[in-house]
């Protein structure tokens, strides 16, 4: 069975609003960690919008700091932007916290990698990771912008073929082009097996980030999860601080299957978990996993995680400790499978 999964570089549209988002979300929570904050980034054509709500005393220069996370993504263009934020002063409500949405989460893992992720996210991540690795240390491939995108196809445990987007100084030579991401980029994390190999298939690719086409944060759902090989909830993750169930829910939901997989009790696990607006417990959750040697009997987890894991929100950002400015670093190759994160951790 053939399985394709795509991930972007940290130039892509999409995904310097999703830094921007929660580069902000990080500074809120820096200055404020009782602050409630649920905004979304739209880039284009030099320009960057904020908009959303926010529940905070704390104060800055919020075009200051979307200026310096957009240069530090590699852009050297002046961008213009504008907030229109929603802002209510001081503390958010006391209590027990409870949905704000109907929110459906998901959460997966495998033992097929390391990662506990498919196989073919993990090879777009290490691809889209290494193209901007490179970019930023190789003094031969300064000509590379910061844009960027991989699509990887595979039939079980071998890669079929492969996509690069890379944006680039319109003076490089084509042919250069090809050759060093083939042998700098694709080779290096692929091996040499025959793999069929595109790089740049429309041409040139001399326009890169807002000045190429509109980026918005929370677009980017399959590569901040599982590649689009699982389903990933209906609610983009970034841009909203810890306490909201769609972000705290689906770290959770990871969390849970990544621990069925570590115990040896499944070879792959899905949770899935729905919270309806006002109630602190999810009102519906399922937790099934797949042991390969039992020819992939489905097999059902749930009364053993509920009775071992709470996924209230306040009980989750308690156990992950999630109102640390810990996010802008999730907003680029994935919010799983990566280490650092409490969500990664394991429990024995």
């Amino acid at each position: 069975m053939r399985k394709a999964s795509e991930s972007v570089t940290a130039g892509h549209p999409d995904k310097v609003c999703d830094q921007i988002a929660d580069g902000l979300v990080d500074e809120y929570l820096r200055r404020d960690e009782s602050a409630s904050v649920n905004i979304k980034v739209l880039g284009s054509n030099g320009m960057v919008m904020i908009g959303g709500e926010v529940r905070s005393y704390a104060d800055f220069d919020v075009a200051l700091l979307v200026k310096q996370i957009y240069a530090s993504v590699g852009y050297q263009d002046e961008i213009e932007v504008f907030a229109n934020i929603q802002t209510m002063s001081g503390e958010t409500k006391k209590g027990l916290r409870t949905a704000m949405d109907a929110v459906v989460v998901n959460g997966y893992a495998t033992g097929e990698t390391r990662e506990m992720l498919p196989r073919a996210q993990v090879y777009a991540n290490n691809l889209v990771r290494r193209l901007d690795d490179v970019r930023k240390s190789d003094p031969a491939l300064q000509w590379l912008l910061p844009d960027g995108k991989v699509q990887v196809i595979m039939e079980r445990d071998r890669v079929l073929c492969v996509t690069v987007q890379a944006a680039h100084l319109a003076t490089v030579n084509p042919s250069d082009i090809q050759t060093a991401i083939l042998d700098r980029v694709v080779t290096p994390i692929t091996g040499e097996s025959g793999i069929q190999v595109f790089i740049n298939p429309l041409g040139a690719f001399t326009k890169a980030g807002f000045a190429s086409g509109a980026g918005m944060s929370g677009q980017k759902m399959a590569c901040d999860t599982y590649g689009g090989l699982i389903p990933h909830g209906d609610s983009s993750l970034s841009g909203k601080d810890p306490s909201r169930v769609d972000r705290a829910g689906a770290y959770m939901a990871r969390f849970v299957a990544r621990s069925i997989v570590s115990r040896g009790l499944a070879s792959s696990a899905l949770v899935n978990v729905v919270y309806s607006p006002g109630r602190a417990e999810p009102v519906h959750l399922e937790v099934s996993g797949v042991l390969e040697k039992s020819r992939g009997s489905k097999m059902d987890f749930t009364n053993l995680i509920k009775q071992e894991f709470d996924f209230r929100t306040d009980a989750i950002v308690e156990r992950f400790q999630l109102l640390k400015p810990i996010y802008q670093q999730t907003a680029v190759y994935g919010h799983f499978g990566r280490t650092g994160f409490p969500w990664e951790e394991t429990v024995v």
